[in-house]
């Protein structure tokens, strides 16, 4: 089983080749793909459902990537446990698929296109296609990218000023939960305790800890970055 090129390291992943290439140009189409024709072919209903299906499916491919990792004997509860902030986002999305709730929408919505942003240009992972951590690592970052813009232009779903405020507050309930979690597993988790070992964006903001300073400091002008187009067409919803 161990053979399997689904399990076999294969150490093949180098940004900006290949399998990075693929992997940005394959989400893309199937982004377009998919928002274009359920919202030009779809019934509500249909919609609702569409999105219900592939937002567990993104939170099954990080349960799968967990089990995956144990039954391998791969696992460490310093690593491998799904905190870092783009698994728990996959985990999060069937709750709001389910409810729709807008708080749930304005919360991750922030948090993907400011978090999975560094993640899709600055890749931290080895394995190329079709290592099961290349897939993991794909559908947790590029695939909620994908359906938080499902959610925008399907359920049309759209944040306010207040959204900004809301969804940065939920961060740093979420960053102090993390942290407790650090100091009790020895971990690192959402690279709180030091910065990734592969290169990131991280390494334009200092070192531990003052990138954790400066991240806070812009974490606000980001969020409004990212709003602002939703603020600029407001007036043109359909």
């Amino acid at each position: 089983m161990l053979d399997s090129p689904f399990l076999k390291d294969n150490n093949a992943f180098e940004p900006y080749e290949q399998h990075h290439w693929f992997a940005l140009i394959f989400f893309l189409l199937f982004g377009f793909i998919l928002i274009v024709s359920t919202r030009t072919y779809a019934s509500e209903k249909q919609q609702i459902l569409i999105g219900k299906i592939f937002a567990v499916f993104l939170s099954l491919v990080v349960i799968a990537w967990t089990f995956i990792k144990y039954i391998l004997d791969d696992f460490n509860v310093k690593t491998d446990l799904p905190f870092h902030l783009c698994n728990i986002i996959a985990l999060s999305m069937p709750f709001y698929a389910f409810s729709r709730k807008k708080l749930i929408y304005e919360i991750l919505l922030f948090w993907v296109f400011a978090g999975t942003f560094q993640a899709l240009i600055t890749p931290d992972v080895n394995n190329g296609f079709p290592h099961f951590t290349y897939i993991k690592y794909w559908f947790a970052h590029a695939g909620v990218v994908v359906f938080m813009l499902f959610a925008t232009f399907v359920y049309k779903h759209r944040p306010t000023i207040k959204s900004v405020f809301k969804s940065f507050i939920a961060l740093q309930v979420y960053v102090l939960i993390i942290y407790i979690i650090n100091n009790m597993l020895d971990s690192n988790y959402f690279f709180i305790n030091k910065k990734p070992d592969a290169a990131t964006l991280l390494d334009l903001l200092g070192d531990w800890p003052y990138y954790i300073i400066v991240a806070e400091l812009i974490i606000i002008p980001f969020f409004l970055i990212i709003y602002l187009p939703f603020y600029l067409t407001r007036n043109n919803v359909k």
